[in-house]
């Protein structure tokens, strides 16, 4: 666990990570992350939290219509 402390960056406030937070999450300067709320909780990730939901709506289409698809590849 790592105790942060906000700091003023500009008209902005902001968070600066440890080098080995950024290490682990293989972040580098100018990536972007994803802030995502939880109740009592937020979640800082280098990976879009929309990206699963959107991959499992696609495989269910794919699923959906595989005849199609296999009649498109012939």
């Amino acid at each position: 666990m790592h105790t942060l402390k906000l700091t003023q960056i500009g008209n902005s406030v902001g968070l600066i990570l440890p080098k080995e937070v950024l290490a682990r999450l293989k972040l580098e300067k100018g990536d972007t992350v994803f802030l995502t709320d939880a109740p009592g909780a937020a979640t800082i990730t280098p990976h879009n939290p929309n990206f699963k939901e959107q991959l499992d709506i696609g495989r269910e289409f794919m699923r959906e219509y595989r005849d199609t698809f296999n009649e498109l590849a012939k």
